[in-house]
């Protein structure tokens, strides 16, 4: 997708400007967020190692037009990388032109003479610390094997004060192969160490050939299936002793004043590890009663608890349904979205029978949270071939449960 740096030195009209950091940093998590999902459902990327403090210039192996989607879905976005790209191919028709800038935040360089004078223009969005990715071969390779390299970005780097950082890419050619289709697959992007570049001539070429002999060495590592850092955690936690303490804390809490029900921490953990559901359900059930039979206890002993999120009608309509049914009208909370403690509280007021309020919240509690449990685990269980797909699924999902939240209390007031 990169063409080579070594053209006329003469100074063409300018062909971008940049822009202020802010959108750039806006638009290059964008991007980012769009190609790690876009890498997910085509089978994940992998990613190892980080880029320095401050501008670079990101050297890479070219094979694929799917090159540019692994870096920029690998890449640390707060870099806000910008990616040099052939004005012979990419900016020669509008629409092209536009797709490059807004999915990749390309820019042209031109292959056959002014591409050293357009480059040089790159050294702004250096300096700017901006990471700007070229890829010195000029062109890509149908062969899977990394080309010679030219001094190009060496020589921005230099101009700029920036070191280059080699970045070694691997599985791209196999999943959009060059004049081949799409085929799924997982791919890594394996970021080395950064390389400080020289004064003198010989120099450059020194650095480009580590350069180089850094890209080989890591394409040539095998791919490991792509993980999210974040189920990885949660997974570590759920399989411990701590996992349990923080699912019955939760559960517990919510029985007594915490607004989030016990099925939410088992959605985030179960997702994580859907092979605790033996251990993590049950916790949940068990302490989720205890919570609203410590409510009870405490409201009937003249002692209120807070109850955040609680509105005064659903005080009400819960004081008409305990008086009408007694330790029964716990029956309407798992449809009714009313928190499970004003049931406990109402019922502590008038002075239910405690065993026979938990025997009553068990079944009623401990069906609903064993449902959705279980579902949880079995959707943990299908995530197991797209693990990278745990953010992406767990964060829109607490979102709309947060503002389904929010309606249900809207709805009650």
């Amino acid at each position: 997708m990169i063409a080579s740096v070594e053209g006329s030195l003469r100074q063409p009209p300018r062909l971008w400007r940049p822009r202020s950091a802010l959108p750039a940093t806006v638009a290059a998590w964008v991007r980012r967020a769009f190609w790690r999902i876009a890498l997910m459902i085509t089978g994940g990327v992998e990613v190892t190692g980080a880029l320095p403090s401050g501008g670079c210039v990101v050297v890479a192996n070219h094979s694929s037009h799917a090159d540019s989607a692994a870096l920029l879905a690998g890449l640390d976005a707060r870099h806000r990388p910008r990616v040099a790209a052939a004005a012979d191919y990419w900016f020669r028709k509008g629409p092209r032109a536009l797709l490059c800038r807004m999915l990749a935040g390309g820019f042209p360089v031109r292959r056959n003479g002014g591409g050293s004078a357009d480059l040089a223009e790159a050294t702004q969005l250096l300096r700017a610390g901006h990471a700007v990715i070229i890829y010195p071969e000029g062109t890509r390779s149908r062969r899977g094997r990394v080309g010679s390299f030219h001094l190009g970005p060496a020589r921005l780097a230099r101009a700029a004060g920036v070191p280059l950082v080699p970045v070694g890419l691997s599985g791209t050619a196999r999943l959009l192969p060059a004049g081949g289709r799409l085929r799924p697959g997982p791919v890594s992007v394996r970021i080395g160490a950064p390389i400080a570049v020289p004064d003198t001539e010989a120099g450059l070429v020194e650095v480009t050939r580590r350069c180089r002999v850094a890209v080989i060495g890591r394409c040539a590592l095998p791919i490991s299936k792509p993980d999210s850092v974040a189920r990885r955690r949660i997974s570590r936690l759920a399989l411990s002793r701590w996992g349990v303490v923080a699912v019955a804390q939760w559960s517990f809490a919510e029985g007594l004043w915490w607004p989030l029900v016990p099925e939410v921490a088992l959605f985030i953990v179960l997702l994580a590890a859907p092979q605790r559901w033996r251990v993590l359900i049950p916790v949940a059930v068990l302490a989720n009663v205890a919570g609203g039979l410590a409510t009870l206890i405490l409201t009937g002993s003249g002692i209120s608890t807070p109850q955040p999120l609680v509105t005064d009608q659903m005080r009400q309509t819960v004081a008409t349904q305990v008086r009408e049914g007694g330790v029964a009208a716990v029956e309407h909370q798992p449809l009714a979205g009313i928190p499970f403690k004003v049931y406990a509280a109402e019922a502590g007021r008038v002075g239910l029978h405690p065993v026979e309020f938990a025997r009553e919240s068990l079944l009623v509690r401990g069906t609903r949270i064993a449902v959705l449990g279980l579902i949880f685990a079995i959707i943990g269980t299908a995530l197991r071939r797209r693990p990278q797909a745990y953010p992406y699924v767990v964060a829109p999902a607490l979102l709309s449960f947060l503002i389904g939240l929010g309606l249900v209390v809207v709805s009650w007031s």
